[in-house]
């Protein structure tokens, strides 16, 4: 890696010019159903202990707002809120995600722009040309990183690149040019961590759904740090002791500068329909397939066998999960609850279920084997096969390269307006529902997210 080209600057001069004037319809339409999908997620987050833990804590700092944690009346400074709100879109695996980077930009961008948002007045518009410009940062230094080794050497994406997304978002709201953006990812540099040792052990996973509340709040931070004229390395992501020299293996910074193939990275995400980790969700859809959409019974099938990257055999396989992020990370108990219960059931990776004896039963049918093909087009395509071997000697296959969800596969809205619904559930009526809604839909042409705010109570 050299660095006699500054491709920090380069950067950040790039995501100061994106701009409203630089949103197409295309773009608009689809940062609207981001902040849908996030705000569903969000709700449906509250009811979690850890946010509920969070929300207690919260309310130390309750103030005058006008930011406010979702799904409750209190009102605090955009750090707090921006950790709180991100924590809870963060809670139980139904967040988006941008493949090639492996994190998590809606948990983290969404919450710190609108926190910041309603401090600063910003208009709708505004709002949304900052949370492109913060899927941006978070996806093109996840991709010049390598962000699958990222992992492989022990580091949360969605945490590590969190903060730098949040830095660039609050940054344009702010106000900052383009070396105080820089600035503020210099600052963003002492503030970027995130371990994977939650998924090494039994307990502490519940720190894992905070990575993103941590990364939200210090991007809020380190861009307030720019704002106030405390001045910071201003080339943090490729300098000789910058964050692709520290975190990246092989890092490739010219990638910094490099567009995304479908232009920006908020039409490079894919959107969860199920509470399980993304790798799985090709499976799911591939089990759809061969069980004529989950109807076949533990009486026909003999066995399942999937077929992946070679991360489902190292670190998918935990058959008895103690807790439910475990359970969302098992592909055995995953196979067992779609079987058992269906794609579409979330509170089958609750603690209260992980010794359902009709999922544990499914999961001791199922057996996974690494494919080099698979493992080749990983991370491009979360690709898996499934096998199913039945007891009267059928064997049915479907290989999925792109689960729904996927930019190859997407979500038609009305599914996405189910998918919040459900979430929300009972904290919003019918007809407050409709209201966050219309807030969200009139975006474009909001004068302010006050009205967003408001929606947001419970």
């Amino acid at each position: 890696m050299t660095y006699d080209v500054d491709h920090t600057q380069a950067f950040a001069a790039e995501l100061l010019a994106l701009d409203s004037g630089a949103l197409g319809e295309a773009d608009r339409i689809q940062i609207q159903s981001l902040i849908l999908d996030y705000t569903g997620v969000a709700f449906g987050g509250t009811s979690r202990p850890w946010i509920v833990a969070l929300h207690r804590w919260a309310d130390r700092y309750r103030g005058p707002g006008p930011a406010r944690i979702v799904a409750s009346d209190i009102m605090a400074t955009a750090e707090i809120v921006a950790f709180v709100n991100g924590a809870a879109g963060h809670s139980f695996e139904l967040d988006d995600t941008h493949d090639a980077s492996l994190s998590h930009p809606g948990a983290v961008v969404i919450p710190a722009a609108l926190a910041v948002a309603a401090e600063t007045a910003a208009s709708g518009r505004d709002v949304m040309a900052a949370v492109a410009a913060g899927y941006e940062a978070m996806a093109r230094i996840g991709i010049a990183s390598r962000a699958e080794r990222l992992i492989a050497t022990g580091f949360h994406p969605t945490a590590v690149l969190g903060v730098f997304g949040a830095a660039a978002t609050v940054g344009k709201l702010l106000g900052l040019d383009a070396d105080g953006i820089s600035c503020a990812w210099g600052h963003a540099l002492s503030l970027s961590a995130g371990s994977m040792q939650f998924s090494q052990e039994v307990t502490g996973a519940e720190v894992k759904r905070l990575h993103a509340g941590y990364a939200a709040r210090n991007g809020v931070l380190a861009a307030q740090m720019a704002l106030a004229g405390i001045d910071a390395p201003l080339r943090s992501l490729d300098g000789k002791y910058g964050f692709l020299a520290l975190y990246g293996d092989d890092p490739m910074p010219a990638e910094l500068n490099k567009m995304g193939p479908n232009g920006l990275a908020i039409h490079d995400i894919s959107i969860k329909p199920y509470a399980c980790c993304r790798l799985l969700h090709s499976m799911i859809d591939g089990l759809r397939t061969t069980t004529n959409n989950f109807s076949a019974t533990s009486e026909q099938i003999a066995s399942i066998t999937v077929r992946g990257p070679r991360k489902l055999v190292e670190q998918h396989m935990v058959r008895r999960p103690k807790t439910p992020m475990a359970a969302q990370y098992s592909l055995p108990y995953t196979v067992g609850a779609t079987l058992a219960y269906g794609p579409e059931r979330f509170d089958a990776f609750e603690t209260a279920n992980l010794s359902d004896a009709r999922i544990l039963a499914w999961a001791d049918r199922v057996e996974v084997e690494a494919d080099e093909a698979l493992e080749a087009s990983y991370p491009v395509h979360f690709g898996t096969e499934v096998e199913v071997a039945f007891h009267n000697g059928e064997r049915r296959t479907e290989l999925v390269l792109d689960s729904v969800g996927t930019p190859a596969n997407p979500m038609d809205i009305e599914r996405l307006r189910l998918k919040a619904r459900a979430l929300v559930g009972d904290r919003l009526s019918d007809a407050e529902f409709h209201t966050l809604l219309r807030e969200i839909q009139s975006f474009p042409t909001s004068v302010d997210v006050s009205g967003l705010q408001k929606a947001f109570a419970r």
